[in-house]
């Protein structure tokens, strides 16, 4: 019987023997790589925190010490310990097991924690609160790493952490050297590097041991044995602040046990009880582990070591699926290149997400022009800034909803400046499987407060790569390119311009105008064709750049009954909501409805099937402009029936 099958709970975990700890390590992965290879989801990061979870979960009492993963994809191993590996082939799958940590799943799931950098803020406030209330036999444990690291939030926690000393508090911190790719900067290439020095030293139970037994000889020696002992302990103490990392940490007051070797049981598990155990204060506990661990395709793997993976194919690592079909991703990152081979104050930025968001190519040609700074996205926009006080353009490539990190940035630091930089936000909109923080439906109405700031949403390459020629010179104002997972549109020709417009479809004498904006541009089309099919005289317009809101829309949306905007975007303060607003503050009546996603957390699910069911289809759209004409002519015809 496999032991996996023997672990319903993580009480279950105490009654293995060692040997047993180990066989059921190997089961762990080999069940991460058979299920994760068929959902697809983070596989590297898990497979790097199997022992690590495992020894967590044996000297800590879950739920009732809580344990807060950041980056909580590294959350996989927490799943499986807590009784939820029967749910794994659903994992990430409409309805199924969510890939973040998930209250609604589970007693032992405290946070939602899917954005990175906030697990300590959550865990110092969880602690303070079990302080406040006397509840002095709880200790939380936060768990950060994988990059999270390099974020500013977790080292504003631990400046508050610091002066805490009655918070039963233990931060174990999962350096595997990585969020995507090798982490950046110099806090966590001190850790990673000096870690992985010590790691054979500080992992020995020898040292220990022998500084005990030098501890026990020295201070009975008469007279001079604690004196003497103190000395050689300031020695050593100085010794380590040369060689060892944890220098930063006790300088801010916090205790630091480390390096242990993230997969050694044994060591793990000695190092967490002695944090648990210390009534000091807060305790931090580093440990190296190795990302991708176990797999051989993903320890191969330089780019991201499979970090997060479609398909594949569990022994060798392949993808599944026949070649992946051209990307907005590649496209951008291809005509990037070309910008920057003839325009040599192009910069490129961004936040551990250098191959996801397409800058791989950029970067190879123009390396001292390519900036990672590591899980910062508010130090990504405001050093963008800066670059454009020096006379560059930078170009900042984040997600979506990553953007939101950085709002007050954007806002205060490019915009109220002046200063021309070019955000380019992938995976805007519905992105399906990460479900509700990885939507990209928060930047249009963040974007759309900040004065003066140009927006498009292409809605094919060529309208890609004429937005992207367009932004990198604008110099006085940010610009924002936004589109979505989906893979990239056949072109979509205008038929004919409308001023600034392009107008993609047109029949009849039209009375419905719709406005479709990036990839829902070809859903416009589609609405337009089956709205001339009822007879219902139509036309459909691209705007090309959504703000500022042009005057040329105004006027047009002035001159129809009804107006239908579609947009891949959060409803409140959307696109279709500015334009409505627009037509208002210039005096001109217009019927505006909105389509967009409704402003609310959207759950996990594939793209289309969620689209489906918040009614962006083009069938559905139609169903509601038609009714609403239709509706129109009845009440003249009953208007003219009873004046006559």
């Amino acid at each position: 019987m496999p032991l996996l099958d023997r672990i319903t709970r993580p009480g279950d975990l105490r009654d293995l023997k060692p040997t047993e700890l180990v066989r059921l390590a190997d089961e762990i992965r080999a069940f991460l790589i058979a299920n994760v290879s068929r959902t697809g989801g983070h596989l590297g990061p898990n497979l790097g925190a199997v022992e690590l979870t495992m020894a967590i979960h044996r000297v800590f009492d879950s739920p009732r010490d809580p344990i807060i993963f950041d980056t909580g994809h590294q959350s996989y191993v927490h799943k499986i310990l807590t009784g939820r590996q029967d749910r794994f082939a659903t994992l990430r799958q409409p309805g199924g097991l969510s890939g973040y940590p998930s209250r609604a799943e589970s007693e032992h799931d405290w946070v939602e924690s899917s954005h990175a950098s906030s697990s300590l803020s959550w865990a110092e406030g969880l602690a303070k609160g079990f302080a406040l209330r006397e509840q002095d036999d709880r200790t939380v444990v936060a768990v950060v790493g994988d990059g999270s690291l390099t974020g500013g939030m977790t080292w504003e926690a631990l400046n508050n952490i610091a002066v805490q000393p009655e918070l039963r508090l233990v931060i174990v911190v999962n350096d595997n050297g990585r969020s995507y790719t090798p982490t950046i900067g110099g806090l966590a290439t001190r850790l990673r590097g000096l870690g992985q020095q010590l790691s054979a030293i500080r992992t020995d139970r020898r040292y220990e041991r022998t500084l005990a037994a030098i501890k026990r000889w020295v201070s009975r020696a008469p007279v001079v044995g604690e004196p003497t002992y103190g000395l050689m302990h300031g020695v050593k103490a100085g010794v380590k602040d040369v060689l060892a990392p944890q220098g930063m940490y006790s300088d801010l007051g916090i205790k630091y046990l480390g390096p242990i070797d993230g997969h050694d049981l044994v060591e793990l598990e000695r190092a967490l009880e002695q944090a648990r155990r210390f009534d000091g204060g807060p305790v931090i506990v580093h440990c190296i582990t190795e990302k991708g661990r176990g797999f051989a395709a993903a320890e191969a793997h330089e780019e991201d070591r499979f970090h997060a993976v479609g398909p594949i194919d569990e022994v060798t690592g392949a993808p599944l699926s026949d070649s992946p079909p051209r990307t907005w991703t590649d496209a951008f990152g291809e005509h990037l290149a070309r910008i920057g081979a003839t325009n040599d104050a192009v910069v490129a930025i961004t936040a551990a997400m250098l191959h996801p968001t397409g800058l791989t190519r950029f970067a190879r040609h123009f390396p001292h022009r390519t900036f990672d700074v590591g899980i910062a996205e508010q130090h990504a926009v405001a050093s963008a800034a800066g670059l454009a006080r020096a006379g560059l353009h930078p170009v900042v490539a984040l997600y979506a909803t990553f953007l939101n990190r950085a709002f007050d940035q954007v806002l205060m630091d490019v915009a109220l400046h002046g200063e021309g930089v070019t955000f380019v936000l992938d995976r805007a909109g519905i992105t399906g499987a990460d479900g509700p923080s990885h939507h990209g439906m928060w930047d249009l109405g963040l974007l759309g407060l900040v004065p003066g700031l140009h927006l498009a949403a292409p809605r094919d390459e060529q309208r890609l790569q004429e937005a992207l020629d367009t932004a990198v010179g604008i110099a006085d104002a940010p610009s924002a390119i936004r589109y979505s997972k989906d893979p990239l549109p056949a072109p979509l020709p205008a038929v004919r311009s409308e001023g600034v417009l392009d107008v993609l479809f047109e029949q009849g004498e039209s009375r419905v105008l719709v406005v479709g904006w990036g990839q829902f541009a070809g859903i416009a089309v589609e609405v337009g064709a089956r709205l001339a099919q009822q007879g219902i005289g139509v036309r459909v317009v691209d705007p090309v750049w959504a703000l500022p809101v042009s005057a040329d829309l105004v006027r047009l949306a002035g001159t129809h009954d009804l107006v239908v905007t579609i947009e891949d975007g959060g409803l409140a303060g959307g696109l279709g909501s500015r334009l409505a607003q627009e037509c208002r503050l210039a005096g001109v009546r217009a019927d505006v409805r909105e389509f967009g996603i409704p402003q609310r957390f959207i759950d996990q699910g594939t793209r289309p099937g969620i689209l489906d069911d918040l009614g962006l289809t083009a069938q559905q759209i139609a169903r509601f402009a038609t009714e609403a004409v239709l509706a129109d002519r009845d009440v003249l015809a009953r208007s003219s029936g009873a004046q006559g």
